[in-house]
């Protein structure tokens, strides 16, 4: 996925996604959808630059013991 930040600076991640990881976080939506929300909720707690460039879906939860209940849907 890239970023752009306010115009500023463009950034790519590459995010890992397992079927258990989707199973698990989102059962009843897309990957695409996971993908984005997660992107989102990332965002609305770091600058682009501040996410890292290659993790996997469950490195979040790491960070952020939060993203499970907010991500739910």
């Amino acid at each position: 996925m890239r970023i752009e930040d306010e115009g500023r600076t463009l950034t790519e991640h590459w995010l890992s996604v397992t079927k258990a990881d989707k199973q698990r976080f989102a059962p009843h939506s897309t990957v695409e959808d996971l993908v984005t929300r997660s992107f989102e909720f990332l965002l609305e707690r770091e600058p682009p630059t501040s996410i890292l460039r290659r993790f996997g879906l469950a490195d979040i939860e790491r960070y952020f013991p939060d993203y499970p209940t907010t991500i739910a849907i």
